[in-house]
C-alpha cells in the first residue's frame, strides 16, 4: 500500500477550476498516473472525466432528496445529508478499458476519482469501491498483482483534495479505504523517456488435435509465450549494454533494443511430423514510449517496455475480435472462389486453422502516436482502411483533450519502419488487408514476407517434396558411381 501519493500540480489545478466553473453535482472519472513499488509512492499525471454513456446519460448521478440540486458555480453545497451516489460501473469500466490501450509504458490507470459533496462521499463508499474495483478488472496492471486502486475525492463548500487506497478484496466494506497523504508537484517534467522499436517474427505450428483450434486462441497462446521470453532479454540503451541501477539524463529520448536468447523459441510445440497441419507466421515491427521516474532505475524503464510491447500486441488483437464482421453483397464477390473470399475482423479471427488448407494473410491495426502532457504520448490504432484524422475526435471523446487542427503533430512511426523493413518482413501494419483467402504462390519469400501468414497443409502435399528428395538422392548416387567408374578407366 502506497502511503504517499503524488500529483502533477498543473493537471490538477486546471481539473479543480473546470470543476468549480461548472456547476455540476457530482462527475466521476479516471486517475491516470502511476504506482512505483520501489518507490513505495503513487503518482498522478491527470483526470479523465468519464463521458455520457451511448443514450446520453452521465455516469455519475445524485440519488435521494435532494438530486435536483445543484451547487452554485462557486461550489455550494446541498443541505440534505441523505444523498448519495449512483454510478454506472459498467461504463466507467468501458472508458478504462479503453483509454488503458491508449496509455504507454509507466502511465496506467490507477483509480478513478469523483467530485461531489461530503456527504454524499460518505454515504456512497461501497459503491465508489465496487466501481474502483470494476475499473481495475477493465484496465488491470500487468506488472504486479496490485489489489488497491486510488480513490480521489474533489470535495466542494469547502473546497478540499483527498485521497485513498480502496483495497480490492472479494468483500467490499466501507473498511476498505484507507487515508494517504495527497501532495502537489511538478512529476511530469521529472520523466525518463525511452523509445524501442521492437521487431518479431513468431512461428506457431498448428497441431491436429490441440485445443486451440481457432485464429484468435492461437495468437493469444503465442502472445503469451513470447510475453514470457520477453521477460529476460537483455537489453541495449543508446548503444549500451544497459545497466540496470543506472539513470539516465532528462529531456532527451532513449533508444532501447531488446536482445532475446538463440534456440529458445518456446513458440514450438512438441509435435511430431503427422501431427502438425500447418504454420501461423506472426511478424512485425512494434514502437513503443515508456516513462519512468528519474528516481528509479532503468531496470523499470525496461519493464514498461516489455510491458507495453505485450499490451500493445493484446490491443490490437482485441480491436479485430470486437470489429463487427464485414460482408459484401455484390455480386462479383458471391461468383468469387472461395481460395479468393475476403473476410475480415472476428470472422477471421474465428476460422479453425486444422480444417484450413489454403494461404492466408490478417493485418492488424497499426499504431499513430499523439501528443498529450510535458512532451509524453499517448497513443491510439487505425485501421487500414482508415486515415489517422479518425483519431483526433476519438482523442477528444475518450481523453477529454481537443487535439490541434495540425496532423504533423501525430507520429506514424510504425508506417515508416515498414519502409524501411519491406525487403526482409512487413511492419506489425501489413497484417490487416482485409483477411484474404489467397490462391497459394510457389514463391516462398513472398509468403514469409506477410506479418501474419497461415500455411495449411494436407498429407498429399508431402509427396511431391518426397519425390523430390528421392530423386536428388539418386542423382547423387549416380554421379558417384559415374566418378568412380572414370577413375578407374584413366588409372588403367
Amino acid at each position: 500500500m502506497v502511503k504517499t501519493v503524488v500529483g502533477e500540480e498543473t493537471q490538477l489545478q486546471l481539473t479543480e477550476n473546470r470543476l468549480s466553473k461548472s456547476g455540476l453535482s457530482c462527475q466521476v472519472g479516471l486517475v491516470i498516473g502511476d504506482l512505483s513499488l520501489k518507490l513505495d509512492r503513487g503518482f498522478i499525471y491527470d483526470l479523465i472525466p468519464t463521458p455520457p454513456n451511448e443514450e446520453g446519460e452521465p455516469a455519475c448521478s445524485i440519488i435521494g432528496k435532494d438530486e435536483r440540486k445543484r451547487p452554485s458555480s462557486k461550489g455550494g453545497k446541498p443541505h440534505n445529508n441523505d444523498s448519495a451516489l449512483f454510478i454506472d460501473k459498467d461504463w466507467v469500466a468501458e472508458h478504462a478499458r479503453q483509454v488503458g490501450r491508449m496509455l504507454l509504458g509507466g502511465m496506467k490507470v490507477v483509480g478513478i476519482y469523483v467530485w461531489t459533496s461530503e456527504s454524499s462521499f460518505k454515504n456512497s463508499t461501497i459503491t465508489l469501491c465496487q466501481a474502483a474495483k470494476s475499473v481495475a478488472e477493465a484496465a488491470p496492471l500487468l506488472e504486479v498483482d496490485w489489489d488497491e486502486r486510488l480513490l480521489v475525492h474533489i470535495g466542494y463548500s469547502p473546497l478540499r483534495w483527498t485521497c485513498r487506497n480502496c483495497s480490492l478484496g472479494s468483500n467490499i466494506t466501507s473498511g476498505n479505504l484507507r487515508p494517504c497523504d495527497l501532495k502537489m508537484g511538478r512529476i511530469l517534467s521529472a520523466r525518463q523517456a525511452f523509445r524501442c522499436t521492437y521487431e518479431f517474427d513468431l512461428r506457431l505450428p498448428i497441431c491436429r488435435g490441440s485445443s486451440s483450434k481457432r485464429l484468435v486462441d492461437i495468437l493469444h497462446h503465442g502472445i503469451s509465450v513470447h510475453a514470457e521470453e520477453l521477460k529476460g532479454a537483455k537489453a541495449l540503451i543508446d548503444g549500451k549494454l544497459a545497466n540496470e541501477d543506472e539513470q539516465f539524463e532528462l529531456g532527451v529520448v532513449h533508444d532501447v533494443e531488446f536482445l532475446l536468447p538463440f534456440n529458445e523459441d518456446k513458440c514450438l510445440e512438441v509435435c511430431s511430423q503427422k501431427e502438425v497441419t500447418g504454420l501461423l507466421v506472426f511478424s512485425g515491427c512494434i514502437c513503443s514510449y515508456a516513462y519512468s521516474n528519474s528516481k528509479e532505475p532503468a531496470s523499470q524503464a525496461l519493464t514498461d517496455i516489455k510491458e507495453d510491447i505485450i499490451k500493445s500486441l493484446r490491443s490490437r488483437l482485441d480491436m479485430m475480435c470486437d470489429e463487427p464482421d464485414r460482408k459484401s453483397d455484390s455480386k462479383e464477390d458471391r461468383s468469387e472462389e472461395n481460395n479468393n473470399q475476403i473476410l475480415s475482423g472476428n470472422a477471421a479471427l474465428q476460422l479453425d486453422l486444422q480444417l484450413q488448407s489454403k494461404h492466408c494473410s490478417l493485418s492488424f491495426p497499426r499504431r499513430v502516436f499523439l501528443p498529450w502532457l510535458a512532451d509524453t504520448f499517448l497513443c491510439d490504432y487505425v485501421q487500414p482502411s482508415e486515415s489517422v484524422e479518425v483519431v483526433k475526435d476519438h482523442f477528444a471523446e475518450l481523453v477529454f483533450i481537443e487535439f490541434p487542427n495540425d496532423s504533423s503533430k501525430i507520429l506514424e512511426p510504425e508506417a515508416e519502419a515498414r519502409a524501411l523493413l519491406s525487403t526482409t518482413t512487413k511492419s506489425f501494419r501489413k497484417v490487416s488487408t482485409p483477411y484474404s483467402l489467397l490462391p497459394k504462390s510457389d514463391d516462398s519469400l513472398s509468403k514469409q514476407n506477410r506479418t501474419a501468414t497461415i500455411f495449411g497443409s494436407d498429407e498429399k502435399s508431402t509427396k511431391p517434396a518426397g519425390f523430390n528428395l528421392m530423386m536428388s538422392v539418386l542423382v547423387l548416387v549416380v554421379s558417384i558411381v559415374v566418378g568412380v567408374v572414370v577413375f578407374v578407366v584413366r588409372s588403367s
